[in-house]
């Protein structure tokens, strides 16, 4: 009796030893996208934390003190980089463990404001106010073939802190790749039928995934949140509206412009939302092509119902 108390408690000890080790490697994201994805190569390993709470902007978020504990504390650092969370440099000065700036990794699809032709910016009512023409857009993690790029750079860097589960780390890569392949095809499908319709945005923040699908905005809406604009302004974009007939209009959650609804106000136009964030979705596995499924379908079932 004895001996089989001591191989249970030597393996209760191995156990617990294991999961304790699983227990340091603390990976911190800044945004709920990168937290998505980190959860997908974590998976069944450890829960990947997030700083910033749903509905926060990521452009200029105020961190507290228990923020800056977190952000000095996690062992594995993962951000989108000074082009999107502006708040963090200052504090990352003080940081002394790994962190990673996911818009200077090799291998990325980058694109700029308005670096494609003229046209765009000729094509939108004025160009977003945070997004200058000819700056980095920094809303990366919305195109498949970069979140495969930054799973892979996490997977590297969980199987370096914990070799041991290295394995694990890369078979929930494969999966998370495979995963993507099916996702891709489904997006494809879904957003060829509502292919060439017109639709704005109030944030332009798609350009990534429309340009993974073969969309384009017809316009932005850029209005400053604290900026009511003037009726002047407001008559010529609804004369836009006018113009293009039947389409939809799209904000981002947690907030609607002030506007919006002046501004559709007896047009065959209908408002809907576009959460490039997912800000309340789960961190699992699955969590990123739920955000991205969902974006797709949101898109769609608009332009669909008009």
């Amino acid at each position: 009796m004895s001996r089989v108390f001591a191989i249970l408690v030597t393996f209760a000890a191995s156990f617990f030893t294991i999961n304790a080790a699983h227990a340091e490697v603390r990976v911190l994201t800044s945004i709920k996208p990168v937290q998505l994805i980190a959860a997908a190569v974590q998976d069944g390993l450890g829960v990947p934390e997030v700083l910033l709470p749903p509905g926060a902007s990521p452009h200029n978020y105020a961190l507290r003190p228990s923020d800056v504990r977190r952000v000095q504390s996690a062992d594995l650092l993962y951000w989108i980089g000074p082009d999107m969370e502006g708040f963090l440099p200052r504090v990352l000065k003080g940081r002394n463990l790994p962190s990673v700036a996911l818009q200077t990794l090799p291998g990325l699809t980058l694109r700029h404001f308005a670096e494609d032709n003229h046209s765009h910016a000729e094509e939108a009512d004025e160009h977003d106010h945070d997004h200058r023409p000819g700056s980095l857009d920094a809303h990366l993690w919305l195109s498949p073939v970069n979140a495969r790029v930054i799973a892979a750079k996490i997977a590297t860097d969980l199987s370096a802190a914990d070799p041991a589960n290295a394995p694990r780390y890369q078979s929930n890569l494969k999966a998370f790749d495979e995963r993507l392949d099916a996702l891709d095809l489904r997006l494809k499908a879904r957003l060829a039928l509502v292919e060439g319709k017109p639709y704005f945005v109030f944030h332009e923040a798609f350009d990534y995934f429309e340009d993974a699908y073969g969309l384009k905005h017809a316009g932005v809406f850029s209005v400053a949140a604290e900026v009511q604009p003037g009726a002047q302004h407001v008559a010529a974009m609804r004369t836009r509206l006018q113009t293009v007939g039947k389409t939809c209009v799209f904000s981002e959650p947690p907030l609607r412009p002030r506007l919006a609804e002046t501004l559709v106000a007896g047009l065959p136009v209908k408002l809907a939302e576009l959460d490039a964030l997912g800000g309340y979705t789960p961190a699992t596995a699955q969590g990123y092509e739920q955000v991205l499924e969902k974006l797709g379908n949101d898109l769609a079932g608009c332009l669909e119902s008009l």
